[in-house]
């Protein structure tokens, strides 16, 4: 595939909020899917701690994107294409890596890259993974493990992080559920779950990236609550004023695209996935933003989307 770079304007340089031990802003950093949903917050949190940025995305509109995120440069290229991935790679210091969501050969690609990145000569990479990689039977976390096993044999400089179920997950769902008072998921309304604003992810990454405190670190990321499906409509139910009931969708009904995720929802449905806010609240040295707050802020959102003009 071919890759091109595209020049853009650099980025910022406010003062680093989390102190004076940031050696690497001069640095220049490879941010994997940089205009994604996730890592495009990863690079708005490097690009405003002063960090030049080297978006990696598939085409000229993903380009845009993460210049407007805050990439100073973007190259363009596939995950599967080691030209590509080279090309991306040349002549950076760090690499902010996550991978797309189930991809099919995650493992295998995973493995490439960390090798790619070796071949480069950059020293550091931050992977931001998944809560619980050793869970076996899901297949999006057991695909992490051989990519974090990789990065643990390869020399390099890491982070290792590992977020619980994003608050942004709810965005897309949010206009439904409010509409039909109804929050439905395909696991039990009783299990159980930790949760992360990633964008607090992002700011953890910005910090493994840019400082030293968290070299050789696996860090599990979760926000204060472990919460069911009905705990979470009721806290949308008080942030919005309207009736949100919870409710079970039947596996079988979503048909043979979800075979994949059959796996993840008989799990979820017997144990959930929950983990501790200790370690997230450590190393931003303040609160984790919390799902009430996050709610809130979609809501305002959505109202002012959908408010007539006056």
């Amino acid at each position: 595939m071919a890759w091109s770079v595209y020049d853009g304007p650099d980025a910022p340089s406010p003062v680093n909020p989390y102190g004076t031990n940031n050696v690497m802003t001069r640095k220049t950093i490879l941010a994997v899917g940089a205009a994604g949903q996730f890592a495009g917050l990863a690079v708005t949190a490097l690009s405003q701690l002063g960090a030049r940025v080297r978006g990696f995305v598939r085409d000229a509109q993903q380009g845009n994107e993460a210049q407007r995120l805050g990439a100073a440069e973007v190259v363009i290229g596939d995950l599967r294409d080691l030209r590509s991935v080279d090309a991306a790679l040349a002549g950076v210091d760090a690499v902010f890596y996550i991978a797309p969501a189930f991809l099919p050969d995650e493992a295998e690609v995973g493995r490439h890259f960390v090798e790619a990145v070796v071949r480069s000569g950059a020293r550091r990479i931050v992977f931001s993974s998944v809560i619980h990689p050793v869970l076996a039977e899901l297949v999006n976390h057991a695909a992490k493990a051989p990519v974090e096993a990789a990065i643990l044999d390869s020399g390099l400089e890491y982070a290792l992080l590992h977020p619980a179920l994003y608050f942004q997950n709810y965005a897309r769902a949010w206009p439904t559920v409010v509409e039909s008072g109804v929050l439905a998921e395909p696991w039990s309304a009783e299990s159980r779950f930790s949760r992360v604003d990633y964008r607090d992810v992002a700011d953890v990454a910005a910090i493994a990236l840019l400082e030293d405190r968290l070299l050789c670190g696996t860090f599990e990321l979760c926000a204060d609550g472990q919460l069911s499906r009905e705990e979470v409509a009721e806290l949308i139910a008080e942030v919005t004023g309207r009736e949100i009931r919870s409710h079970r969708i039947d596996p079988d009904t979503l048909g043979d695209e979800a075979n994949a995720m059959r796996p993840m929802f008989a799990y979820y449905d017997h144990h959930g996935l929950v983990g501790s806010s200790l370690i997230l609240r450590a190393i931003l040295g303040r609160e984790p933003r919390t799902l009430r707050a996050y709610f809130e802020e979609v809501a305002r959102k959505s109202e002012r989307r959908f408010s007539p003009l006056t």
